[in-house]
């Protein structure tokens, strides 16, 4: 019988290289003759770009060459726009896509206007202090509702207005549902600026070869296909003249994604014009300004309900801020849109948003993309509700779950990838019960905790959904080898999912293999060509379910050879421990190994139609994404005085479908909640009224440390997804996406204040003094 590796706690394949430094990321690659990069960003978050002088700078020892926009010729054009709206009947958009350097304007602090390139980076930091960017200042854009009113300075010059784009969705009838509601609630709900803070910030090294006309590139991107196709493009190369690598990336959370940046583009442009290798690594302070953000949001959302708390409709009306270009389309605002409707039967629901340019930078996917502000407002609506009717907020909540026998259920409104937002399955109560069980939710209400040494205990508990493996598809190539070994290949990235791990588990359930013996490539364009890259929790699901059907049709090879081989029928046979054996009499067998070396004949004729090898190439591309879904609970200890939150306890239980490996998945949920915790409580880009960043590094930028965040105790329920043969769904931003309600409704409970209701995140400890001061103030 085949060894199970599924839902078996298998140690990571990658980590003795990462634990050891023997991993190779991009700052790692020296190449002979190599120069650096260093760019001059504009210091203005909005003006206009009277003169350039880079005399100074050009005449520095060292200095090999300045570029500004001038000098870039016809390459100097506007970015790809990289997703394209969605086919909604009622959507304006304006595509605006960043430039390589900024000409004639600045948008945002931050944004490059010179490139320098220099014998070392030392050099060419020193010069780029030099190029001296006469600059008139123009009134910044920072505020969201200030950016729409008439006579507010405008981001882009050819519009008459800062609107990005416009867009109406609805369902049922939610007027009609508001007028035969018995509560009618509404509130306007914040949710603030933060940074991805990858552990490996940005960087790229460009190599062109002038003898065999190929580029090669090593980039921190999660779509290194996508930038190979975008580089050949714009160089005027043939794809397979381009390579691209995509290394161990150190983390990248969304921002990575986003093809293409600057230096992305710049970098092998101006390598293949020095004919020299070039490298430019982002430092801490640049990736504050250079690198995409998220998360800026205003809501002003409405909830209808009957008398026992069942939902009759939502409005919600909310204002995204796109920063000063909205190269990646409206992917997190339509996220926003459809997430808030979370695991509920709403019949009826009216959205609508604006995307607005400002003067701040480029805001594209981080972890959640979008989903984290719709959980927000409809979570904590419902814990305003509960409250004005009395009823618990776990009791609201199961009230209102899909039921399990709706499924596949139509939301009627167009997700991000372009098709119906329809929930493929769930199950919501099981997961909602087990976290009540693993958090004691009900013996936490019955006998509360005193107080003690001024401090409050609270408790909290949210629901959410998870959009998960949306297409359009990913393919992967499967080898035996003659070794015996198994190498699998895929267009993907990794960034710390344990991709070597799970992908080899997955061939080894086919195979028979130890999972010690499966090498996996990701990310290298020259070993697989077609793919789209790692986002939006699809890795697993899109790129594991390709390598799945590449792994049967190897396995279905295997076995037509050992049976021939062995003169036995092939349902005879089986695959255990890098053999093929025959069921009942094991020494009856072939080695893989040997298998593999009489699949690929040097003498004789072989039949027609045969294919050397025990090799396939297979793809999967789904229908749609698959439904996620999870319920977090936690408690925690507020102290009156100083305000600050301890959170005691921690509960996850999340619904991903089949499980690969509860291990990784667990250590996935850990690091999203750790995020979810920065943006609930430490984490804000503060923006001044002149689009000045105010705390761009770690000394004023709070991030969560081991010691803020508590252990996390994770269970699971599991129901198959039916999009895909693995029944699998993604788990990589749902411990990130439901912390925000979480906290303020945990806080809340705790605090017991008449009157406090936090509707905006994230919540500081001085923030959360004022709250707690207005409401004393106001009762």
């Amino acid at each position: 019988m085949t060894t199970q590796f599924f839902g078996e706690r298998i140690k990571r394949n990658e980590d003795p290289r990462l634990l050891t430094g023997r991993a190779l990321y991009v700052d790692d690659v020296h190449l002979p003759g190599m120069l650096h990069v260093a760019f001059v960003r504009s210091q203005h978050a909005h003006g206009r770009i009277n003169a350039i002088d880079t005399t100074a700078a050009r005449e520095r020892d060292g200095v090999i060459a300045v570029y500004t926009a001038e000098d870039l010729g016809d390459y100097w054009q506007p970015g790809p726009l990289l997703v394209p709206p969605p086919p909604i009947e009622h959507c304006v958009f304006n595509q605006r896509t960043q430039v390589p350097l900024a000409k004639g304007k600045v948008k945002f602090v931050g944004e490059p206007v010179a490139m320098v390139i220099a014998e070392s980076r030392y050099i060419a930091e020193d010069a780029a202090c030099e190029v001296f960017v006469d600059c008139d200042p123009l009134d910044p854009v920072v505020d969201l509702e200030d950016a729409l009113q008439p006579g507010a300075a405008t981001v882009h010059d050819d519009l008459d207005s800062n609107v990005a784009a416009h867009v109406i969705q609805e369902k049922g009838n939610y007027e009609r549902a508001r007028a035969a509601a018995d509560l009618v609630l509404s509130r306007r709900l914040l949710y603030d600026h933060g940074a991805a803070a990858a552990m490996e910030n940005r960087g790229v090294v460009a190599d062109w070869d002038g003898r065999t006309h190929r580029l090669t590139v090593w980039d921190t991107t999660q779509a290194p296909i996508p930038i190979r196709n975008g580089l050949a493009a714009m160089l005027g190369l043939s794809e397979s003249q381009v390579r691209v690598i995509a290394p161990f990336i150190g983390g990248g959370f969304g921002p990575k994604i986003m093809m293409f940046y600057q230096e992305e583009v710049l970098v092998p442009w101006a390598s293949k014009r020095l004919e020299r290798p070039l490298k430019w690594i982002e430092d801490r302070e640049e990736n504050f300004y250079a690198t995409t953000q998220e998360r800026g949001q205003t809501h002003d959302s409405e909830i209808a309900l009957s008398s026992d708390g069942k939902v009759l409709g939502v409005k919600d009306v909310f204002l995204h801020d796109t920063g000063a270009y909205v190269p990646y389309g409206l992917t997190v605002p339509i996220n926003t849109q459809c997430t808030l409707l979370g695991p509920y039967d709403v019949p009826n629901y009216y959205t609508e948003f604006k995307a607005v340019f400002t003067t701040k930078p480029i805001v594209t996917p981080y972890r959640g993309a979008g989903r984290q502000h719709g959980v927000f407002v409809l979570e904590r609506l419902l814990d305003i509700a509960a409250r004005e009717l009395d009823l618990d907020v776990a009791e609201i909540r199961r009230r209102n779950f899909i039921a399990p026998d709706a499924f596949p259920y139509d939301n009627e409104i167009i997700y991000q990838d372009f098709a119906p937002l329809v929930y493929d399955s769930g199950n919501y109560e099981p997961v909602l019960e087990k976290a009540k069980e693993m958090i004691g939710y009900d013996e936490f209400l019955a006998n509360r905790p005193e107080p003690e040494d001024g401090k409050a205990i609270g408790l909290g508990l949210v629901a959410y959904v998870e959009g998960t493996g949306i297409g359009p598809y990913e393919g992967a190539r499967v080898q035996v080898e003659a070794s015996g070994r198994v190498s699998v290949v895929t267009g993907v990235g990794t960034q710390g999912q344990g991709h070597f791990t799970s992908f080899a588990q997955i061939v080894a359930e086919q195979l028979g293999v130890d999972v010690r013996k499966i090498d996996v490539v990701t990310g290298d364009t020259d070993q697989f060509h077609w793919g789209a890259g790692t986002f939006a929790s699809r890795g697993a699901v899109v790129a594991g379910n390709a390598i799945n059907e590449a792994a049967r049709d190897v396995r279905a090879k295997i076995i037509a050879l050992a049976s021939e081989e062995l003169e036995v029928a092939g349902e005879d046979l089986e695959l255990v421990d890098g053999t093929v054996r025959v069921k009942g009499d094991p020494q009856e067998s072939i080695p893989l190994a040997e298998l593999a070396v009489r699949a690929n004949p040097m003498r004789g004729a072989v039949q027609p139609g045969t294919e050397p090898g025990l090799e396939a190439t297979n793809y999967f591309g789904p229908e749609r994404g698959a439904t996620a879904a999870g319920v977090h609970a936690m408690i925690v200890e507020v102290d009156r005085e100083t305000m600050d939150v301890e959170i005691r306890r921690y509960v996850v239980v999340h619904d991903c479908g089949r499980v690969i490996n509860p291990l990784i998945l667990d250590g996935q949920i850990h690091g999203g909640v750790a995020q979810g915790i920065g943006n609930a409580f430490y984490e804000q880009l503060m923006f001044d009224e002149t689009g000045q960043l105010q705390n761009g590094s770690f000394m004023d930028y709070l991030l969560p440390t081991a010691l803020d965040v508590p252990n996390v105790e994770i269970g699971h329920e599991e129901t198959a997804s039916p999009l895909n043969p693995l029944g699998i769904k993604g788990a990589g931003e749902a411990g990130a996406i439901p912390v925000g309600p979480l906290f303020a409704q945990a806080v809340e409970n705790a605090l017991g204040e008449e009157g406090l209701e936090i509707l905006e995140i994230p919540v500081t400890p001085s923030r959360l003094w004022e709250m707690v001061r207005a409401s004393e103030e106001d009762g």
